[in-house]
């Protein structure tokens, strides 16, 4: 936890309670004390300081002083397959932490449908993966994601919508374009699931104006290939 994340509604004249599991981690990793000052943002809204004002045995009182803006949003849309269930916590996490502020998860040929009943997909279980990346990367605004649960309702009437002039691109390995380098512009980022995309939705795609791009002849695991191409895309941001 590199930002102690704090809900607006929890602040009350400048204070606020920490407990459950922040407070486990300000008690046994940061071992913080009474005049002790960490790194506090409020969710969706700006970072600051926190001075420990009290320590109880199960909360702590901070003291809230937050008046600089969060780190800038990477200027992309990530469109994703719907992944196995147990990898999806770790690709959410992954994603708030790379800077990502939108989100459209859909399904393919080569989704199990039964992967749309995982309790992974509940807002609240997705807001809180989302909360624990932005506290590793000391962000604080979270990220809209979009359930699209049918490829060709998507495809024909929202992804349109969402292209609108930007640069468009779809991962594929062994792609002869290589994954360009440093845009400095909005896009949009198409993820397949384990297995690819089937020829057909692949058709439907660059039909629609996705350039197929690749970052080497590797086959990566999502998880490792949505940095590798974030870093590609947008160096140093």
């Amino acid at each position: 936890m590199n930002i102690l994340l704090i809900n607006k509604k929890n602040i009350k004249a400048n204070r606020t309670i920490v407990s459950g599991r922040q407070f486990d981690h300000l008690k046994k990793v940061l071992r913080v004390s009474t005049g002790d000052r960490i790194r506090v943002g409020v969710i969706d809204g700006l970072i600051g300081i926190g001075e420990v004002e009290k320590f109880e045995m199960d909360y702590i009182m901070l003291s809230i002083s937050a008046n600089s803006p969060p780190p800038k949003a990477i200027p992309a849309t990530i469109i994703l397959s719907l992944p196995r269930p147990k990898f999806l916590k770790r690709i959410l996490q992954n994603l708030a932490a790379l800077g990502i502020k939108d989100i459209h998860i859909i399904h393919s040929q080569r989704v199990e449908k039964s992967y749309w009943n995982t309790p992974q997909l509940h807002l609240s279980q997705m807001n809180e993966n989302f909360i624990l990346g932005l506290e590793q990367a000391g962000d604080t605004v979270v990220p809209n994601v979009t359930l699209h649960k049918r490829f060709k309702p998507f495809v024909e009437d929202v992804l349109p919508s969402l292209m609108n002039g930007q640069d468009a691109f779809l991962a594929q390995p062994r792609s002869e374009r290589s994954c360009p380098v440093c845009i400095n512009k909005s896009s949009l980022l198409i993820i397949g699931p384990e297995g690819g995309f089937i020829p057909y939705e692949i058709n439907i795609f660059e039909n629609i104006g996705f350039q197929a791009v690749s970052i080497g002849d590797r086959i990566m695991r999502v998880e490792v290939a949505i940095p590798m191409l974030i870093s590609r895309l947008y160096p140093g941001q």
